[in-house]
C-alpha cells in the first residue's frame, strides 16, 4: 500500500475518527482484565494510554499504536490471585529501561541490520494468521451477530460514504441493547465524576519484596522481551515504513519511546505498553491515515479515565466479543496480506513460511528461527 498523502499533517476528519477505534479487538480484552481480574484502578491504565497515544500521533504522525504488552498481560490475567500491582509495577520498570537502553545504544542499530525482509514479513503473516484465528473464537461465541457483522463490514469496504468501523461499533451497540435491555437503565445512571490515579512513586521500592521483583523480571518481563523486538519494533517500524514511505520511522525511535512509556506509565498507575503491527494495521484497513486517529483515541481514553473510570467496563461492553472478533479478522487479514511482496526467490518463501509457522506460535521463537535460516541460506548452507 503506498502512501498518498501529499501532507505530514494530522487529520481529524471522518476516517480518521472511523480508524481510531480499529485496534479494540486487541486493547479491550486487555483492559478489561486489568481491572476486573487483577482489581488495578482504570484510571491510571486510561490515563497513561490517553497521554501516550496523543505524544505518539504528534511525534510518528501516522496511526501508530500504542497496546497493551501482551505477554505480560497474558500471563498476570491468567495468574489472578498470585500476580500483584507491584509486579506489574516491576515488569514495566525493568522493560522500559532495557528498551532504553537497547535504544540509545548501538545494539538495536546491529540487530535491526542483519534481519532480511523474509524474516520480517514471516513475523508480520504469523501475527496475521493469529489475529485471524483468535477473531474466529471471538466470534463463535455468538456466530450470527458475527456473521451479519461480517458481511456488513465487507459491503461497507467497497462503499466509501459510510466508514465501516462506525456501521460495526452501531450494530455492536443495536445488538447489546436487544440482548441485554438492561444495559440501558444501567447507561441511563452514567454520570461523570472526576477521579485521579493513583500514583506510585520511586518509594515503592522500599515496600517491594524480593519474590515480587524477581516475578515481576523473570514471570513477566523477560518472556516479553523477545515479542516485542520482534513485533513491537521491527514488525511495526516496517509496516509503518511501507505503509507511509512519506513518514518514516525508526527502530531506534520505536525503541525510545517504548523505553520512556514504560518507565513513566507505571508511576500513574499504568501498564506494561508497547506497539504492534496488527494494531498499525487495524488503524489502517478501517481508514486511518495520519496520526490523527491515535490522536482522537487517546483523547477519548483520557476523558474516560478522568471522568468515567467507575463505568468503564460497562462502556466497553457495550461492543460484543462477537463484533470486537470481527475488527480483530480484518485487521488480521491486512496484517497476513502485506507477505505478498516477498519476492520469486524460493528460499525467501520458505524462510517466510517457517518464520510465520513459528511465530504463530511464539513470536521470539519465530524471530530466532527465521534469522537461523537466513544466515544459512547466505552462507549457502540452506538449499532447497
Amino acid at each position: 500500500m503506498e502512501d498518498k498523502s501529499a501532507t505530514t499533517d494530522n487529520k481529524f476528519n471522518l476516517n480518521e475518527w472511523a480508524g481510531a477505534f480499529g485496534d479494540l479487538g486487541t486493547f479491550i480484552p486487555f483492559v478489561v482484565g486489568y481491572i476486573t481480574i487483577l482489581g488495578i484502578n482504570p484510571t491510571g491504565i486510561l490515563l497513561t494510554f490517553g497521554v501516550f497515544m496523543i505524544i505518539a500521533g504528534l511525534y510518528f504522525k501516522t496511526p501508530f499504536p500504542v497496546q497493551p504488552m501482551k505477554a505480560i498481560g497474558a500471563a498476570a490475567i491468567a495468574g489472578s490471585g498470585l500476580i500483584t500491582h507491584n509486579m506489574i509495577w516491576v515488569a514495566s520498570l525493568f522493560s522500559g529501561l532495557v528498551w532504553l537502553v537497547l535504544g540509545l545504544t548501538k545494539g538495536l542499530s546491529f540487530i535491526s541490520k542483519i534481519i532480511s525482509k523474509p524474516v520480517i514479513r514471516g513475523i508480520v503473516l504469523g501475527l496475521g494468521i493469529t489475529f485471524i484465528i483468535e477473531a474466529t473464537n471471538l466470534m463463535r461465541g455468538d456466530f450470527l451477530v458475527a456473521a451479519i457483522a461480517l458481511v456488513l463490514a465487507f459491503v461497507l469496504f467497497f462503499r466509501k460514504r459510510i466508514p465501516t468501523m462506525f456501521a460495526l461499533l452501531v450494530f455492536g451497540i443495536i445488538v447489546t441493547l436487544i440482548q441485554n435491555p438492561e444495559t440501558a437503565s444501567n447507561l441511563a445512571a452514567v454520570r461523570p465524576a472526576f477521579s485521579l490515579p493513583n500514583f506510585y512513586s520511586i518509594l515503592i521500592l522500599g515496600s517491594l519484596t524480593g519474590n515480587e521483583i524477581l516475578t515481576g523480571i523473570f514471570i513477566l518481563a523477560i518472556p516479553q522481551l523477545p515479542l516485542t523486538l520482534g513485533n513491537a519494533v521491527i514488525a511495526t517500524t516496517a509496516e509503518n515504513n511501507r505503509l507511509f514511505p512519506k513518514r518514516p520511522t525508526t527502530e531506534r525511535r520505536v525503541t525510545i519511546f517504548k523505553g520512556i512509556m514504560n518507565v513513566v506509565a507505571p508511576i500513574f498507575g499504568g501498564i506494561p505498553m508497547c506497539h504492534g503491527a496488527g494494531g498499525l494495521a487495524a488503524h489502517t484497513r478501517f481508514g486511518a491515515k495520519t496520526g490523527g486517529a491515535v490522536i482522537i483515541l487517546g483523547g477519548i481514553l483520557l476523558i474516560l479515565g478522568l471522568f468515567f473510570a467507575p463505568w468503564i467496563v460497562l462502556l466497553f461492553s457495550m461492543i460484543p466479543a462477537a463484533v470486537l472478533g470481527v475488527i480483530l479478522f480484518f485487521a488480521g487479514l491486512e496484517l497476513a496480506i502485506s507477505a505478498q511482496d516477498i519476492g520469486p526467490k524460493k528460499s525467501d518463501f520458505y524462510i517466510l513460511l517457517i518464520t510465520a509457522g513459528f511465530s504463530f506460535w511464539n513470536v521470539g521463537l519465530g524471530f530466532l528461527i527465521g534469522i537461523i535460516l537466513q544466515e544459512l541460506d547466505k552462507r549457502k548452507l540452506f538449499k532447497l
